[in-house]
C-alpha cells in the first residue's frame, strides 16, 4: 500500500500541501494488527508485523539500554519521528522523557539521542538506505542497524556524526562480536545473543 508525492517536506515552514495530504494518509491508514506505517522518503509504506525474533531482539536491547540511560529518559516503540520527507517508526528509539510525554504520536528528531532500525526481508532496503539518509538529513546523532538479512551474515552496525544527509560508520561487527555504544551510553553490545531471523 502507497502514496507518493513530489519534493521533500518543507523545512522552512513553508506550505505545502502535498506533504499536508500526505500525513492525512499516513494519519487514516488503518493497517492492519501490528502492522507499521511510516513516510519514508515521501512515500507511505505498510510493513507487516515482526518476527518473533525480531520482538527478541528489541526487548534485549531494551533491557541492556535502560542500564545505562539517565532517570529522566525513556525508551519508545511506535513513536513516529519527523524527519524531512518522512515520518519514521523506528523499533526503538531513545529520548527525553519530557518529549514523548503529552499529546501527539511523533516526536522531533532533533530531540531523539539514538534511533534503532532491525532489518526484516520487507523492509531492509527502507532501513538500511532512506531511513538512514532521513536520520542523518535530521542530525539523529546515533543510528543503530540491526541487519539480520545483510548478505547471509547478520550485521549490527553503528552510525553518527551526521553530515549533509550522510552518517558515518563508526563501528560495524557481525553477529558475534562486541559493538559499543558511545557516551552518554557506553553501553557494550554483546550481538552474539541477538537471534538471526
Amino acid at each position: 500500500m502507497s502514496a507518493r508525492t513530489a519534493g521533500p517536506a518543507p523545512s522552512d515552514g513553508r506550505v505545502d500541501p502535498e506533504w499536508d495530504e500526505l500525513v492525512r494518509v499516513w494519519e487514516g491508514t488503518r493497517a492492519p494488527e501490528g502492522c507499521t506505517v511510516e513516510i519514508v522518503e515521501r512515500i507511505v509504506t505498510v510493513a507487516p508485523p515482526p518476527s518473533k525474533d525480531h520482538h527478541t531482539t528489541v526487548s534485549l536491547l531494551r533491557r541492556g539500554v535502560y542500564g545505562v540511560i539517565p532517570e529522566d529518559w525513556g525508551i519508545y516503540q511506535r513513536l513516529a519521528v519527523s524527519v524531512p520527507g518522512g515520518l519514521h517508526v523506528p523499533d526503538l528509539l531513545v529520548l527525553p522523557r519530557a518529549v514523548a510525554t503529552g499529546p501527539g504520536n511523533r516526536v522531533p528528531a532533533d530531540e531523539v539521542r539514538l534511533v534503532v532500525e532491525i532489518t526484516s526481508p520487507s523492509n531492509a532496503n527502507h532501513d538500511r538506505i532512506g531511513k538512514a539518509h532521513g536520520y542523518a538529513k535530521a542530525g539523529v546523532p546515533l543510528f543503530l542497524l540491526l541487519d539480520p538479512w545483510h548478505s547471509g551474515r547478520p550485521t549490527a552496525t553503528l552510525y553518527g556524526e551526521p553530515i549533509d544527509g550522510t552518517y558515518r560508520v563508526l563501528e560495524a561487527v557481525e553477529y558475534g562480536g562486541t559493538l559499543t555504544l558511545p557516551k552518554p551510553f557506553g553501553l557494550e553490545l554483546d550481538t552474539a545473543v541477538l537471534p538471526a531471523d
